[in-house]
């Protein structure tokens, strides 16, 4: 399969699950691009336990905030870049009070222009459920909504997975 991917779903959807073995089917050696902080113990928990289950499939990228240059520059080395996830960049950069419609303009101009990488995107889809109560957490959901549609657009596969079961809402179904 080639094209970049967009994989959506609900937390703990296994979304990433099915990123990996997308990932691993189609490279040697993919690259783990991974926008988490660690900011306290349980999301080192949670950093460690994804670190451990990864090690010795993939080569591991920490960046919580320069997400289109880091993008390119693993694309000099790696031909699949597997990127958990989008909703944890995006809150990265709203923490730092960066402009997230400029940043995924960026990151939509960097993969458009890589063709021999690619480039899995994970992201947690936000807006299924009831309107947030306050103006930040509805800033969020409709600021990832829009990063979704911007990315789902030049994507040549999307996916919307389900209870570990991923379903097709663009391009072809992921072979076993």
């Amino acid at each position: 399969m080639s094209g970049h991917i967009l994989v959506l779903g609900g937390a703990r959807s296994g979304k990433t699950a099915l990123a990996e073995q997308l990932a691993i089917r189609n490279s040697k050696s993919p690259a783990y691009l991974a926008t988490a902080e660690a900011l306290d113990d349980e999301m080192l928990e949670r950093v460690s336990a994804h670190q451990r289950s990864r090690e010795g499939r993939f080569t591991t990228i920490e960046e919580p905030l320069e997400l289109p240059q880091s993008i390119f520059a693993a694309a000099q080395a790696h031909d699949v870049i597997l990127v958990d996830c989008l909703t944890l960049w995006i809150t990265n950069l709203l923490s730092m009070e960066r402009d997230v419609a400029d940043e995924v303009d960026m990151l939509v101009e960097v993969l458009g222009g890589i063709e021999n990488t690619q480039v899995i995107l994970v992201s947690n889809e936000v807006g299924l459920g009831i309107v947030p109560d306050n103006a930040l957490a509805r800033t969020f959901r409709d600021l990832a909504g829009a990063a979704h549609q911007e990315l789902a657009a030049i994507c040549d596969h999307v996916y919307f997975v389900v209870a570990g079961i991923p379903m097709v809402v663009k391009g072809q179904a992921p072979t076993a």
